[in-house]
Formats: C-alpha cells, sequence, structure tokens
C-alpha cells in the first residue's frame, strides 16, 4: 500500500507562513508516513530545519520544471496530496500525478478530498484550508502558523540588540514595505507614528529585505533604528520576545511576526483584513472599516495616526 504524503504549498510569502501549522497538522496524522513538501525555491529554506520533510523546490515559471515536477511525482507513486495552493498550475500537476487521493479547495476534479462548497473568498483563506483538512479526515479547531526560531537566531538578535545598545529598550518593530506590485496596500504615515512612540519612549526597528532599503534607509533618518536585512523570518519571531508590539502592512512579514507571542497590528484598507489578517491577530487589525458588516475598500492614507494611536492605547500597549 502507498504510503507517502505529498503537500503542495508554493507562496507567497504570507500564505506559505500561514500553512507552516497546517503542514504539522498534516504530519501528525500521517505520523508513520513519509512527507514530502513542494514549494517555491524562494521558501525552501522555511522548512530546512523540520525534521523528515523532503522538501522539493518548484520554479512554477518554467514549464519545464512543470513537466519534471510531475514526472517526479509520478515515480513517487504517493498516496495522498494535499494541493494547499490549488490554482490552475497545481490542478494540472494533481490531474496527471497519479496520485489516488486528491485533497483541494475546490469541489471538482480533480480533487476528491474537498470542502463541499465553492470558495467564493467568504471566509479568512487560513479557515478554508482547516475546512480541507477536515474534508480529508483531519478535524482541528486551530493550526496556528509555526516559524520556530533555533538558539542560534536567538543569539544573532540578542547580540544585535546588544551591539545597538537596545537590551533594555521599548521596542516597536514596524514594516512599512509590501509588494513592489500593490504599492496600494502601504500606509504612507510610518515616520508619524514612529516619532509619535519615541515621544512615549518607545524605540522602532525598520524591518524588511531587499525591497525596503531606501524607504527605511529614509524613516529611520527621522526615527527608530535601520534593521533592513538583518534578519531572517525566524529571526523577526526571535526579534518578537525584546518587543512590545509591531505595526505592518498587509504584507509577508505580518504574518512572520504573529508567530511571536505579541500583538502584531495590521494596517487594512484596499484588501479586505477578513480574509487576510495574520492568524490569531484579528483584533489588531487597523481597518477604518474593522467594525462595518461588510467588506468596503479604503484608501490608506485616510487611516490617520491618531486612529492607530487610540487604538494602541485602548489595547493597553501603550
Amino acid at each position: 500500500m502507498r504510503k507517502d504524503i505529498l503537500i503542495i504549498k508554493l507562496g507567497a510569502l504570507g500564505d506559505v507562513v500561514m500553512a507552516t501549522g497546517l503542514i504539522r497538522q498534516i504530519r501528525l496524522r500521517h505520523e508513520k508516513c513519509k512527507h514530502s513538501l513542494i514549494t517555491s525555491p524562494a521558501y525552501a529554506g522555511l522548512f530546512s530545519a523540520w525534521p523528515g520533510l523532503e522538501v522539493k523546490a518548484y520554479d512554477r515559471k518554467s514549464s519545464l520544471a512543470t513537466l519534471s515536477v510531475i514526472n517526479w511525482i509520478r515515480q513517487r507513486k504517493f498516496r495522498r496530496v494535499y494541493d494547499l495552493q490549488s490554482n490552475d498550475r497545481t490542478r494540472i500537476i494533481c490531474s496527471l500525478s497519479g496520485v489516488p487521493e486528491r485533497a483541494g479547495n475546490h469541489p471538482h476534479y480533480p480533487y476528491n478530498l474537498h470542502p463541499g462548497t465553492r470558495y467564493t473568498g467568504q471566509c479568512h483563506i487560513h479557515d478554508r484550508m482547516l475546512e480541507i483538512l477536515t474534508a480529508a479526515g483531519i478535524t482541528v479547531s486551530a493550526a496556528d502558523p509555526y516559524l520556530a526560531p533555533t538558539q542560534t537566531d536567538r543569539d544573532m538578535v540578542s547580540s544585535w540588540l546588544k551591539q545597538q545598545g537596545l537590551l533594555h529598550k521599548k521596542l516597536a518593530i514596524m514594516h512599512a514595505g509590501a509588494s513592489g506590485r500593490h504599492q496600494e496596500k502601504r500606509w504612507p504615515y510610518f515616520s508619524d507614528l514612529a516619532v509619535c512612540l519615541k515621544a512615549r519612549e518607545y524605540l522602532t526597528i525598520w524591518t524588511g529585505g531587499e525591497d525596503d532599503i531606501e524607504q527605511n534607509s529614509r524613516l529611520a533618518q527621522t526615527a527608530g533604528v535601520n534593521a533592513t536585512g538583518v534578519f531572517s523570518l525566524a529571526g523577526l519571531v526571535a526579534l518578537t520576545a525584546h518587543a512590545e508590539f509591531a505595526v505592518t502592512n498587509d504584507s509577508g512579514p505580518m504574518h512572520a511576526l504573529a508567530c511571536g507571542d505579541i500583538p502584531v497590528y495590521g494596517l487594512f484598507g484596499p484588501t479586505n483584513w477578513r480574509r487576510n489578517h495574520a492568524v490569531g491577530q484579528q483584533d489588531h487589525v487597523l481597518s477604518l472599516n474593522r467594525r462595518e458588516p461588510d467588506f468596503r475598500a479604503t484608501d490608506l492614507a485616510e487611516l490617520d495616526v491618531d486612529h492607530v494611536i487610540r487604538q494602541l492605547e485602548q489595547d493597553g500597549v501603550l
């Protein structure tokens, strides 16, 4: 009898982070099986420390790579595939995979394990993924994202904070970036917020990657410390142990920071926070339409600093 289990989750970053808890639950349910994960090359490293998990990087932009990965799957003769991506490309992969048990998001071929209704954005995508697991016989009430920093990550963070003279400061983590394709998801008042926090003796740590270098350099000139490119995603989680809270745009780092144990305030306007907020952080959404029964897209520029400060005060973090 086939025993191997295949999981597919390609991206984007925030979606992969949210899926980490789901992947853990799948592995627990099939603990006597061998597990393989197909993901994008950019995210393969997130799973490098997961014992017993074979990770195959797949470049979804390449048609040749798609044929290669289909051939790899067919040779392996998996018993079940959990397609946590369920887009057009992965549906084709599952259709041609030869895997007899196929779990996915859509109630039609190629999936024979799926929720009974179509997904039209009626709930948070993480809740929908839990429905997929339920349809496949894995019933759990929660599957919180899991990015566990190593001792090396924690030591590196402590060392950096010590070098910067920040070990005993009140820290707020901020990520002012977002996908380059979605400039509308960038809140324009991060600098003003950092100045307000500085007046209350909170120091801002500006985090991010290559896309955030110029922006974070400008922000740090006004207030705070530029930590662009300093921390891995697991390092960000380790950094939360030294911070009071975080404020971010709707971005991948928002989901990574939510793997820590601090409030993560996500700024939402043009995107639906009900579908996209960091798991477990719904009470920390910053949005003008947070209390409205239906989603209404708004311009993030309409969400002013005073609104954010009031929320932080009401929640007792300031």
